[in-house]
């Protein structure tokens, strides 16, 4: 299934945390997305923060990815998840009669 995650803020980082745990985000995102696990990844551009759409086995397999990356384990940010899938009532549109 693919979920869609929405990154919010829990606690905005101070500069330290932000020095500290940055560098760490970034590489374990990569590897998250080498993994094929993050499919597309975007920059919000209505505020901070990022959106994934993750391959994953359940909601809750998403979140446990997501919440490891280095500032969900700080409790720094959160996440809404959305799972999400084909559009079936397009199906209508091709159904033989």
């Amino acid at each position: 299934m693919k979920v869609l995650c929405i990154s919010k803020w829990a606690k905005a980082p101070s500069p330290e945390e932000r020095g500290a745990i940055l560098p760490k985000e970034v590489p374990a995102t990569l590897k998250l997305y080498l993994d094929g696990v993050i499919e597309q990844m975007w920059s919000k551009l209505d505020a901070p923060g990022v959106v994934f759409l993750v391959n994953a086995e359940s909601v809750d397999a998403a979140k446990t990815h997501v919440h490891g990356l280095p500032l969900g384990q700080a409790g720094l940010m959160d996440f809404d998840f959305i799972p999400v899938g084909p559009l079936a009532p397009l199906g209508m549109l091709i159904a033989e009669k």
